[in-house]
């Protein structure tokens, strides 16, 4: 009588466990948000959603024409609740209307400073503009200076990021119309590896430049999706508590 009672009892305990498991959150899920026409989708992490609005841009040749878009910001939080990166994410508001051709001017300027690569070679009715800037928040105010309007929103919302970071834009459109802009200010222990010899200081750029190969991919990709589905990879690194 006793091992059946103790058999019942470890079915009881077994099924409350499963019970729980299941509802209990998943580890390893990836967070979910709407951003215009796409579907953002971020690799595991402390995400927090900082919120979203609506700009629009000039619809060239059309004379008082526009492209609608909205514009998400997220942001990562580290180990002790700092601030590890910040993402805004500019997308199209509804799926694009056929509209051949649109003319995208003064899309890739170069910058002092800046790693600038034109994949489009100054098309006027394309986009593909990777930028880089290594130190973004350094004491000569680097993202203050030249990207006032983030920086004043940063600070209007207390988000701040403590250790040195990089600064990462990635544009992107069609002459279709179709357009996604990803600007990220990141910090460097998710980019840069530690090193010790010069060979490895030579080497320490490559992770960065691998996630913005892949982020450059995936918004490309976003733009053929019908669900715009944009899936920002991974840092290369990580943050230890």
């Amino acid at each position: 009588m006793s091992a059946v009672v103790h058999g019942a009892r470890l079915l009881l305990a077994t099924g409350v466990l499963a019970l729980v498991a299941a509802c209990a959150p998943l580890g390893n899920a990836h967070p979910e948000y709407p951003v215009g026409r796409a579907r953002l989708v971020l690799a595991p992490g402390q995400w927090v959603d900082l919120g979203h609005s609506e700009e629009s841009l000039p619809l060239l040749p059309e004379l008082g024409a526009t492209v609608p878009l909205q514009t998400r910001i997220v942001g990562l939080r580290g180990p002790g609740q700092e601030w590890l990166a910040v993402l805004r994410i500019q997308t199209n508001s509804t799926n694009f209307p056929p509209h051949n051709p649109t003319l995208w001017t003064g899309s890739c300027p170069a910058q002092q400073g800046v790693w600038v690569e034109d994949a489009t070679a100054a098309s006027p009715v394309r986009i593909d503009c990777l930028r880089f800037k290594r130190w973004a928040n350094n004491r000569d105010d680097w993202l203050g200076k030249n990207h006032p309007d983030w920086a004043q929103w940063l600070g209007m919302h207390q988000v701040q990021l403590t250790r040195p970071a990089s600064y990462i834009s990635y544009r992107y459109a069609t002459e279709g119309g179709a357009y996604v802009a990803v600007t990220a200010l990141v910090d460097q222990r998710l980019l840069i590896p530690k090193t010790r010899s010069n060979d490895e200081f030579l080497r320490s750029g490559q992770p960065a430049q691998d996630w913005m190969g892949q982020l450059r991919t995936a918004v490309q990709q976003s733009v053929g999706m019908l669900d715009g589905h944009l899936a920002v990879p991974a840092f290369p690194l990580a943050v230890s508590p």
